[in-house]
């Protein structure tokens, strides 16, 4: 009983609010219950295979009335009103984690869903092939939902388990791409490189060019695209680090392996080619690529890849130098028989074609600034057993103008310098042939070869000039002219007795040879030219006692270099230089 007066005191509300709530948390048990990470539905995705339509958004809404409920029952244990609020929070927070592991589950899905490389808009909005608009819109879906996925774990306070799972899923997929697209594990590889012969470093370098530049052109970036697409808006920093640390570790691997074989490529000569591919695809495609997809956080990076490329130019820069040693080394004494073009020549000249394909890196790594010592080089200081005014024309600088003479070091221009050195060594070898006539041949026949290999609008005349092109040509052609004087003599072309010289110059020359059937020509044309008209002079003083017509000379000359006895004269041809 109660005092008159007095009121029996009230059992506590239940305040709209908190009824509204109780609703809520218990509607949202019904659809955890349907969606139980650990029961029968574990292995079906509430994206991709739910029946109920926005099934999947009532969940993620669900998700965030449960953590707004903990919100509001933790608010209420700070107060006296007993209304449930403890036994409320602990429920609420229950269902929370049980809605958040049914979420990490379907990041799990969804990112197993997903290609290994990430190709947005690969293809133009009017590629008619459906198959591909189908692959492009399943992956736009996909990405909508990992952010959806991740949105409402971060905002539930569940950001790190939403990471880890994301990161451990596509840190797998990019090392698989990678492996794919290398052939070998560039991290683990690394380990090992020491240990490998350099045939089979440069097996894998040709591996790594492969893979590389699109390792950084489309693995990575698309990764990049990935990540900003499902971490966007304020968790733009989330995204950032999450790339980070997906890509960034496996991107140095790819950098730290050039950067290893490049050391063990040490300074031969016939590895050049192999080093500047590395050069290239370090300085067009994964530098560009660092910056765009890394951004201003590659910095570490970044500098990676430049000690990389500075490697690199140290190892091409003493390979040149090694070539050049090489050509410089290269016996004085060893002649090619007969005059013929000499293997040194072609093995530079076919060396300098391929290095030519590579005029812009080595443009980059023979920096005029690093360097200012110079030389005037002069191809031809003279020729054993000829006369001064014979080498005149060997005396002028290959790279020279009708004005100025162009200055000439390794570091203007170090093909150039290449061919200035093998030019050097051949006119050095030229003066160990006994006949003057025959070291005159041999200077027309190797400078003929290296004005073909230059000219007709290759690479290589582009690096070294038409104009130079022009000058080998007028020279190769100076050369014959020598020749022909030489090999006929003045017995031959002043008179005397000029059937007997004849007879002896062509047993002389029987066994010289042209560079080619060209030269060949040109050499029969300019000695017919020379002799002929000499010999007929000869030839009717004789008469009958000249043991050889002019008919018969023609025949001996068109016989020389390969020619045949029978011929249409080819006098045009002498205008070929």
């Amino acid at each position: 009983m109660t005092r008159a007066g007095t009121r029996s005191p009230l059992p506590p509300r239940r305040t709209l609010p908190a009824t509204v709530v109780d609703d809520t948390v218990a509607a949202a048990a019904v659809l955890l219950d349907k969606w139980h990470p650990e029961d029968s539905s574990s292995d079906r995705s509430l994206f991709l295979d739910s029946t109920t339509p926005d099934e999947a958004d009532a969940f993620l809404r669900a998700a965030k009335d449960l953590h707004r409920a903990m919100l509001f029952y933790a608010s209420g244990l700070t107060s006296k009103d007993l209304h449930g609020g403890g036994h409320g929070l602990i429920h609420a927070q229950e269902l929370l984690d049980t809605a958040m592991r049914r979420l990490e589950l379907e990041l799990q899905i969804l990112l197993s869903c997903l290609p290994d490389v990430i190709q947005f808009n690969q293809y133009d909005n009017d590629d008619e092939d459906e198959n591909v608009d189908d692959d492009q819109s399943l992956l736009t879906e996909t990405c909508g939902h990992l952010r959806a996925v991740a949105e409402a774990m971060l905002a539930a306070g569940y950001g790190k388990e939403c990471v880890a799972v994301f990161k451990e899923h596509r840190r797998a997929s990019v090392a698989a791409a990678l492996q794919r697209l290398h052939g070998f594990s560039p991290s683990q590889q690394l380990a090992t490189i020491n240990k490998l012969a350099w045939e089979q470093i440069d097996a894998r370098l040709q591996s790594w060019l492969a893979g590389a530049r699109p390792a950084f052109a489309s693995v990575f970036a698309g990764e990049r695209d990935l990540c900003d697409r499902v971490f966007a808006g304020e968790h733009a920093s989330v995204g950032d680090a999450v790339f980070s640390a997906v890509a960034e570790d496996q991107a140095m691997s790819i950098l730290a392996f050039a950067e290893a074989a490049v050391a063990k490529a040490k300074r031969a000569p016939e590895r050049l080619f192999r080093m500047l591919d590395v050069h290239d695809a370090l300085t067009e495609t994964i530098i560009p690529a660092i910056v765009a997809t890394f951004g201003e956080k590659s910095e570490l990076m970044f500098r990676a890849a430049e000690l990389a490329v500075a490697k690199v130019g140290d190892t091409v820069r003493g390979m040149v130098a090694g070539f050049e040693a090489a050509i410089e080394k290269e016996p004085t004494k060893a002649t090619a028989p007969g005059g013929a073009v000499h293997p040194l020549t072609r093995y530079v000249m076919n060396y300098l074609v391929v290095l030519a394909d590579y005029e812009n890196a080595l443009a980059n790594i023979y920096s005029a600034e690093q360097y200012t010592d110079t030389t005037d080089i002069g191809l031809g200081s003279g020729t054993a057993g000829s006369s001064s005014s014979d080498l005149s024309m060997a005396s002028t600088s290959s790279f020279s103008s009708s004005s100025t003479q162009r200055t000439l070091s390794l570091w203007s221009n170090p093909i150039g310098w290449l061919v200035s050195v093998l030019m050097r060594k051949l006119d050095a070898k030229a003066g160990n042939y006994r006949e003057a006539a025959l070291s005159y041949l041999f200077l027309a026949n190797n400078t003929h070869y290296v004005a073909k290999k230059v000219g007709g609008g290759t690479k290589l005349e582009a690096v070294l000039g038409e104009d130079w092109a022009k000058a080998q040509r007028a020279k190769a052609r100076s050369y014959v002219d020598v020749y022909v004087r030489s090999a006929w003599g003045s017995k031959v072309l002043r008179g005397g007795a000029v059937d007997k010289a004849v007879i002896e110059a062509v047993a002389m020359q029987e066994t010289w040879v042209a560079a080619d059937e060209e030269m060949g020509e040109v050499l029969r044309a300019v000695a017919r030219a020379a002799v002929v008209p000499t010999y007929r002079m000869f030839y009717r003083r004789q008469g009958a006692a000249a043991r050889l017509t002019p008919g018969d000379v023609i025949g001996m000359i068109d016989r020389l270099f390969g020619g045949q006895t029978s011929r249409s004269h080819s006098n045009s041809l002498s205008s070929t230089y």
